[in-house]
């Protein structure tokens, strides 16, 4: 990630958060943010008619070949997700996808001119990033430690996956932080 990106994902959270009036500790509802940006968001189970095959082989066993994309009409995105995934993994794709759109992400081809994925590494990991903190805040990994709440309690708090929480808690240090705070 390119040089100061993590303190400016930060000051993004605290500025969605606000404009949400919510705390650095509250749960995030990306619909709501969805709503708030003004970005349609569609699971992919309401394209079966458009689109059969591809929404079948998503939704029924290829799960792990699509989560989410932003579809662009010139400047209006909009948010396909595969439904098909528990409501955690549901938040983190959503989150992610309006990531790119927070970040005002260049919008690219999926796929290229031979049929291969088109992949900006540093924008996804720039996406990656910021859903986690949008979703799970350095404060609120730290609050969840100091709570002694187990992964799956804080998943189910937040809305997100016990792999999510693991995810936050190991990035932002939380639990060497609350260490030192309760050595002190």
């Amino acid at each position: 990630m390119r040089r100061g990106f993590k303190t400016e994902a930060k000051a993004i959270v605290h500025e969605v958060r606000a404009e949400l009036s919510l705390t650095s500790t509250s749960p995030l509802d990306v619909w709501r943010l969805a709503k708030h940006l003004e970005i349609p968001v569609i699971p992919l189970s309401s394209l079966q008619e458009q689109a059969p095959n591809a929404a079948r082989l998503f939704l029924n066993g290829g799960q792990g070949m699509f989560s989410g994309v932003t579809v662009f009409k010139g400047t209006n995105r909009t948010i396909v997700h595969n439904d098909a995934h528990v409501l955690g993994r549901q938040s983190s794709d959503i989150a992610h996808e309006l990531s790119h759109g927070l970040l005002l992400h260049t919008p690219t081809t999926a796929i290229d001119g031979r049929g291969c994925r088109v992949w900006d590494s540093e924008a996804e990991a720039e996406a990656d990033w910021l859903c986690g903190a949008l979703l799970v805040p350095e404060e609120a990994a730290i609050q969840i430690v100091r709570l002694g709440w187990s992964f799956h309690k804080a998943a189910a708090e937040y809305g997100v996956t016990p792999k999510m929480v693991q995810y936050r808690i190991n990035v932002t240090g939380a639990r060497k932080r609350v260490q030192r705070l309760r050595s002190n």
